[in-house]
């Protein structure tokens, strides 16, 4: 009972701290930041030009795109989660330590971290994440062009209509080859609710694109990709909180068969806001606001990986998934998911039992996944693949 009533008063410590951020003469309503021009965005506190050419914008927390979103035109910022889920099996390392730009440089508190984005960056708004395709029954073909069928996936998922408050794995980051523009590779978990032409989902995990670096993504849609959501801070929604984890920039990577560097990547519902920790840290909060139908929980979770085939050359991409090599080479050769849990309705994280997860590898002898369990690693599987081969994957 105590942790509860503690737990309470520092929420209610927090409301008042932050309601009267609001009244301050510092609030002002935040603005999209573009992706196709290299400018400085409002509310830039300071500037932190990494040694591998990406520059850090420390952005005023009341000044972040999240705010643009009509639904949080007055939203009041929690900056931590109320509650803590138990028995989350979360990577304890520092983000600080997996992202570069901090050699150079810190935030400022009550500032963001926004990576500048490079002049003419943009990625096809659908060109990616398009995973409620194999679960529902619909086109394959959407109205910008997009063939869904050239989205391939090896991924295992969890439930079909049971109603979970949370996700949690543990990946490891790799940089595999990616061959065409527009095309991707993605290692990721998605949180999933709604019908088929109204899907709502939550997505994190690390994403490599045709510039061949691994950098952590999140996406979030309310209306199967649509008309709604974005990419990383593109567009308003996801309200980040940490002034230490830069959404968008470059991760460190794994060596083949040498050093591995995975992530504990969580998303769960607390306080009317579905929580993103990554490793030791909470980085913000989609509110449930946005949404129509992850209101109250997911009913589904997945988990894997995804690429996009532009069939360059008349064939199947080349494009690697997970590190590139088949899940049978094991550990330190191959993409793996560790530590696979959901949080139930009491607020504790569960190991998903093996024999509960589905697998879905679209073409196995270009990418496939492994289910597997042990006591190290609790539930887990090994994913991915080289991609084109002429007798193999054509």
């Amino acid at each position: 009972m105590a942790n509860i009533v503690n737990n309470k008063l520092e929420c209610l410590m927090l409301f008042l701290l932050t309601f009267s951020y609001v009244l301050s003469d510092r609030f002002v309503d935040g603005r999209r930041i573009g992706t196709t021009k290299l400018v400085k965005p409002k509310g830039t506190i300071k500037t932190i030009e990494g040694k591998d050419g990406e520059i850090i914008d420390c952005v005023d927390l009341y000044q972040q795109p999240a705010l643009d979103h009509p639904l949080l035109k007055n939203h009041t910022i929690q900056t931590e989660p109320c509650s803590i889920p138990s028995n989350l099996k979360a990577n304890s390392s520092p983000v600080k330590l997996i992202q570069g730009w901090h050699k150079s440089g810190q935030c400022p508190e009550a500032t963001i971290p926004i990576l500048r984005a490079p002049k003419n960056q943009h990625h096809p708004a659908l060109r990616h994440l398009k995973r409620s395709r194999t679960q529902h029954n619909q086109s394959l073909d959407s109205d910008d062009g997009d063939n869904r069928s050239d989205h391939e996936y090896a991924v295992a998922y969890f439930g079909g209509g049971g109603n979970y408050l949370g996700s949690h794995a543990t990946i490891n980051v790799w940089k595999p080859t990616v061959e065409g523009d527009g095309e991707m590779s993605i290692g990721q978990i998605w949180l999933v609710n709604g019908p088929a032409q109204e899907i709502n989902t939550l997505e994190a995990g690390w994403r490599v694109d045709s510039d061949q670096k691994s950098k952590f993504f999140i996406y979030w849609t309310s209306d199967n990709y649509q008309n709604t959501g974005c990419e990383n801070l593109d567009c308003p929604g996801f309200v980040q909180t940490s002034k230490s984890f830069a959404i968008g920039s470059a991760l460190d990577v794994s060596v083949y068969n040498s050093k591995q560097v995975d992530i504990g990547v969580a998303v769960y519902l607390s306080d009317d806001k579905w929580w993103l920790k990554v490793n030791d840290q909470a980085i913000g909060y989609w509110p449930i606001s946005i949404y129509k139908y992850l209101k109250s929980s997911a009913a589904r979770l997945d988990y894997g990986g995804e690429i996009y085939n532009s069939k360059v050359g008349g064939h199947h991409t080349k494009t690697q998934m997970g590190s590139g090599h088949f899940p049978s080479e094991g550990y330190g050769k191959a993409g793996y998911f560790r530590h696979i849990q959901y949080m139930d309705s009491t607020g504790s994280f569960k190991d998903v039992e093996p024999g509960s997860l589905g697998k879905d590898a679209a073409k196995p002898s270009c990418y496939d996944i492994q289910i597997q369990s042990d006591k190290s690693s609790g539930t887990n599987f090994y994913f991915g693949g080289p991609g084109y081969s002429a007798d193999k994957c054509p």
